[in-house]
């Protein structure tokens, strides 16, 4: 039986974490129904370039004020165009849903937002991905000779909710989102019920799968959903919300909760299983990369193997987990997590760096 235990650094931290919020706390609903985006007990720093970007002067719009011009093809149409999108949909919370996916076009930036105005619901329809891109990718136009180290497309994602999206069948993963190259950011945004693979040792990311980041720099998830109750979980072989190999992570004021890797057999795979399993709400892989979680909540994320809320594994020893200001519990691992981190299985540079945080 794994160890459980509570860092809770005397009364003086514990009343700072209860200042920062990170208690649990009722979630009032968000728009078009769901819990909202974000850990409403967050409060943690957020860097200038972690921010929402400015979408004042649009280079696109989707919509002309109803809903019914809100149409997928409009939506799939503005974001091959690139630049900054913005939605024209109406007053009330619409949902457009698509019968295929959205793609980046590698030379249409080099900055790329998609902002839903905390109106927007994209939806795979339970068949298709929402959103790729792909540096690597010659058919969305490969721009540089190297294309996984590249300082563009620089894509933000924000105040939008991505639900249903389908990456089953596809190469890696990210039930709703698959990046790589560039730069990566999601903003104030949610995440519900995006799948990916079942079983696979080598694939990931029910919401999200990230490979390659230019020079290392680490992707943004700031004020974000991913499931956040029963029912609108995301779920894939591994990491049922987030998925990388050699991507380091910067998340803040976030929540996770009722995400599930499902696979069967771990990485590499047993003999005789189809492999994967790990990271319930999070999985990390590699070599040299950082997870570094603030304000963040994880609660009720299974893993079958691994992890229920994170897997983090630094294949040579060079990546560090940190952990501040957090809440991880109920988090069960089926399989296997490192003694005294109830939730998480971590290979590191060493011990995670854990502050201000209860883990249980």
């Amino acid at each position: 039986m794994s160890v459980l235990r509570s860092w809770m650094v005397g009364a003086a931290i514990g009343s700072a974490a209860s200042a920062l919020g990170c208690a649990d706390a009722p979630l009032p609903g968000g728009p078009g129904g769901g819990p909202p985006a974000g850990d409403p007990g967050g409060g943690c720093p957020i860097p200038p370039e972690a921010q929402a970007e400015d979408t004042s002067a649009p280079d696109h719009v989707v919509g002309s004020g109803t809903p019914e011009s809100c149409t997928a093809d409009a939506f799939v149409d503005a974001v091959a165009k690139g630049g900054v999108i913005t939605f024209d949909c109406g007053p009330d919370p619409v949902t457009i849903t698509l019968d295929r996916t959205a793609k980046i076009v590698n030379d249409t930036g080099p900055r790329i937002v998609i902002d839903g105005g905390g109106k927007v619901t994209l939806s795979g329809g339970g068949d298709v991905r929402i959103l790729y891109q792909n540096t690597c990718d010659e058919a969305q136009v490969w721009t540089t000779p190297h294309c996984n180290n590249q300082d563009h497309p620089r894509l933000t994602v924000q105040n939008l909710t991505f639900v249903d999206g389908n990456a089953k069948g596809e190469a890696d993963g990210g039930g709703a989102i698959f990046v790589r190259g560039g730069r990566f950011k999601v903003v104030n945004s949610r995440f519900f019920n995006n799948v990916c693979d079942d079983v696979g040792p080598d694939v990931g990311g029910g919401a999200i799968r990230v490979l390659d980041q230019h020079e290392g720099l680490p992707v943004y998830v700031v004020k974000s959903t991913f499931g956040g109750e029963e029912g609108r979980g995301n779920v894939c072989s591994n990491g049922g919300a987030l998925s990388s190999i050699g991507v380091s992570h910067t998340v803040i004021d976030s929540l996770f909760s009722h995400n599930r890797a499902i696979g069967d057999g771990a990485n590499p795979a047993e003999p005789g299983t189809p492999g994967g399993g790990s990271g319930g709400a999070i999985y990390n892989d590699g070599n040299t990369f950082t997870l570094d979680l603030c304000g963040v909540t994880m609660t009720d994320n299974t893993a079958n193997e691994g992890g229920g809320a994170i897997f983090f594994v630094s294949n040579d020893r060079t990546g560090s987990l940190l952990i501040s200001s957090s809440t991880l519990r109920r988090n069960p691992s089926a399989g296997f997590e490192t003694a005294g981190y109830p939730g998480i299985f971590v290979l590191a540079s060493g011990d995670p760096q854990i502050t201000s945080s209860t883990i249980e």
